[in-house]
């Protein structure tokens, strides 16, 4: 992406429609934590520092209920949601972020929008400190719908519509543009048959499995064309 004036104008523009999801469901976490007998005070630090979305609402749930679940369940239901963290990690634009405190905040904050963003144009041109900027206005989006969520109570949320499908068709959108920007059907083929062999084979690990013989696709489509130039350079 070319340097521009207003680099925070930029992205915010990037991460708009982002926040017509982020921030509704940020508003309905925010009352099923004060619903839950909890301060208010606790949807911010929720979002704070996990950052991860659907998991919050399972450690809520989780966190209030009786008797208290083990840990050991819940690190198991941390991997098990959040797993699918660990593949972003193999394409996201980290070593563009300079400084280790920006770089561990990108691995923090390191969501599903955010790489969906990054992974296609123009986000996937944004430079290392733009990307800590979209990131930061990512969880700003999700912090700030807790908070009215958990302050503003029940009367905003009945005040709101069902926009659960946005942040659905957002990875929509994006996927159907790396299908252009890439001019081949191959990848998401290749994700839909992942896809169907884990619905089949583990069904109750269908995330962690898909993306795990997605990745291993991969990995074999790169080692056969580094053996043959031909089809690396084709």
């Amino acid at each position: 992406m070319t340097e521009t004036a207003h680099p925070v104008r930029t992205v915010a523009r990037l991460t708009l429609p982002c926040a017509a999801g982020m921030v509704p469901l940020g508003i309905a976490f925010g009352v099923l934590v004060v619903q839950s007998g909890l301060a208010w005070w606790w949807a911010p630090v929720f979002s704070g520092l996990i950052c991860a979305g659907s998991l919050e609402f399972l450690l809520l749930a989780t966190a209030t209920a009786q008797p208290a679940v083990p840990l050991a369940a819940v690190a198991a239901t941390t991997l098990l949601v959040n797993g699918r963290h660990v593949f972003y990690c193999l394409t996201f634009p980290l070593h563009r972020i300079e400084g280790r405190l920006a770089r561990a905040y990108g691995v923090f904050a390191l969501i599903d929008e955010a790489y969906a963003l990054t992974s296609v144009p123009p986000g996937s041109e944004l430079k290392g400190r733009h990307i800590t900027l979209m990131q930061a206005l990512l969880q700003a989006y999700w912090v700030g719908g807790g908070l009215l969520g958990a302050t503003a109570g029940q009367a905003v949320a009945d005040r709101l519509p069902d926009l659960s499908a946005v942040l659905t068709a957002l990875f929509a959108v994006l996927a159907t543009e790396a299908v252009l920007a890439l001019g081949s059907v191959r990848v998401p083929l290749a994700a839909l048959g992942c896809a169907a062999v884990a619905w089949w084979a583990a069904p109750g690990q269908f995330l962690l499995v898909a993306m795990g013989l997605f990745t291993a696709c991969a990995a074999a489509a790169v080692a056969y064309a580094a053996r043959r130039p031909e089809v690396r350079d084709a």
